[in-house]
């Protein structure tokens, strides 16, 4: 599981290289029969790109949405409303994906949800310009946006592990990469997003999106290796070489396999209990108190562009340095440090009415703080969970920890109504700084060195296979 990007209001299982050998990988997956040096550069690279083109265009639409609404609506609670509306459908259909992902296949299934977001952000524009588009179908169309991106999503991300098999590169790198790949696209996308709402209107960056989402099916579709994202083959850890009984489990039986493996895991459950608080507030932060300070301060949306442009330009450094030297350092002191500069200093910042230089340098150091953070919790999670329970572990684990997004909004535009911006944003700094700074204290978190690179633990497997045949 991931947390969501501090720039973004959206963004897991693998055995990691030991560290007596940091820079050796595992070998290919099983039944992909020793893929070749050239397919394994393959895999990761059309991976990463179709991960790129696809957060791009979201990046775009996370400054066009918000202002199309605040521009023709004027209305901080409307704002909020439609991330909620976007954000809901996101958490709930990523939650109950999971089974469909890993029975179907991942690459079937990120392809087909992609076009289906392109097709709902190109009808945005077309509808108001027809004259069409009212208030509640805008609502409609963001609720379809982001039922398609719950999944697409989480098929992505849990390619991951089997790309860095293919491309014979160490978990904690290949999830480095990752996070490289979703911060360039916050450097590109935010700055650009700002732009062209400056210069051509917030429709232009839907249009920009739709087009971005059909790139990323096309990548998909055509630049992965043949063979890779189908489902986990029979006699792969966490799945049965041969069918029980009565054939294969039912979805739901699937879907509580993965609550039965989750359940056992208390470094997990932590990580998603803090990460959810943290997505919360950074969604009220980038859906509608950043948006309603670029405005009244008269910084207008090119200020959201730069500021965030900014903080993923400084993340990218951090997460090529956790590419790098990720497997090296101690997670757990890591962790918190990078949460610590990139939490409530923008908050407080943006509540202190300071110039804005200060403001840019602030997002700088963050960006560069929360660069470590996705690495770290993806190869957790990938070296935790078996690969066959991928989608629906980590499609379970994101959506509960990103339950709070559809909630920062309106929380954030309710605070602006009743008390005004300052107090919400030193409210909702506060609240950053207590939470990653308690979580700390709680005795699982040592978990996240002392199990470095030892791959998923058969026995939590096991239990989860024997919880759904007992059911049976």
């Amino acid at each position: 599981m991931t947390a969501a990007a501090p720039d973004s209001a959206p963004d897991s299982a693998a055995d990691s290289a030991p560290d007596s050998a940091p820079d050796s990988a595992p070998g290919p997956a099983p039944g992909q029969g020793g893929s070749s040096r050239e397919g394994g550069a393959r895999a990761l690279t059309g991976l990463l790109a179709a991960t790129a083109v696809a957060l791009t265009g979201t990046r775009v639409s996370t400054v066009a949405l918000p202002w199309f609404v605040l521009v023709t609506t004027g209305s901080a609670t409307q704002t909020g409303l439609v991330a909620f509306c976007e954000m809901t459908p996101y958490v709930v259909v990523k939650a109950l994906a999971g089974p469909l992902v890993d029975r179907v296949g991942p690459r079937r299934i990120s392809s087909s949800t992609d076009l289906v977001s392109a097709a709902a952000l190109a009808a945005v524009p077309l509808l108001h310009g027809l004259g069409l588009l009212s208030f509640p179908l805008l609502l409609v169309m963001v609720a379809v946006v982001g039922a398609a991106r719950g999944p697409g999503d989480l098929a992505k991300h849990v390619m991951v592990p089997e790309a860095a098999e293919r491309g014979r590169v160490p978990l904690e790198r290949a999830t480095g990469l990752s996070g490289v790949t979703e911060r360039l696209s916050s450097t590109l996308g935010l700055p650009a997003g700002g732009i062209l709402v400056a210069l051509l209107g917030p429709l232009t960056g839907l249009v920009v999106n739709a087009v971005c989402f059909a790139l990323a099916a096309l990548l998909v579709a055509l630049a992965l290796p043949r063979g890779m994202g189908r489902p986990a083959p029979p006699g792969s850890p966490g799945r049965p070489r041969e069918a029980p009984p009565g054939g294969e489990p039912g979805y739901w039986r699937r879907l509580g396999e993965g609550f039965v493996f989750l359940r056992g895991e208390p470094l997990l459950l932590a990580v998603i209990v803090m990460v959810g608080v943290t997505n919360l507030l950074d969604a009220a932060l980038n859906t509608v108190l950043l948006p309603v300070w670029a405005e009244r301060s008269g910084n207008g949306p090119a200020a959201i562009g730069l500021s965030n442009g900014v903080l993923g330009a400084t993340a990218i450094a951090g997460s090529l340095l956790a590419a790098g030297a990720a497997h090296r350092l101690p997670r757990r002191a890591v962790f918190f440090t990078g949460f610590l500069l990139v939490g409530a200093p923008r908050f407080l910042v943006l509540a202190a009415d300071v110039p804005m230089w200060a403001v840019v340098a602030v997002f700088a150091v963050g960006g560069f703080g929360s660069g470590f953070l996705n690495p770290i919790l993806g190869a957790i999670a990938f070296e935790r969970v078996p690969r066959a329970l991928l989608g629906r572990v980590n499609g379970l684990g994101d959506a509960l920890a990103w339950a709070g997004i559809p909630l920062g909004g309106l929380a954030a535009g309710a605070a602006v109504a009743a008390f005004g911006l300052a107090p919400a944003l030193l409210a909702g700094g506060a609240a950053y700084f207590l939470t990653t700074n308690l979580a700390g204290l709680r005795p699982e978190w040592r978990e996240m060195d002392r199990t470095r690179g030892r791959g998923f633990r058969p026995v939590a497997c096991a239990d989860a296979e024997a919880a759904g045949a007992a059911e049976r």
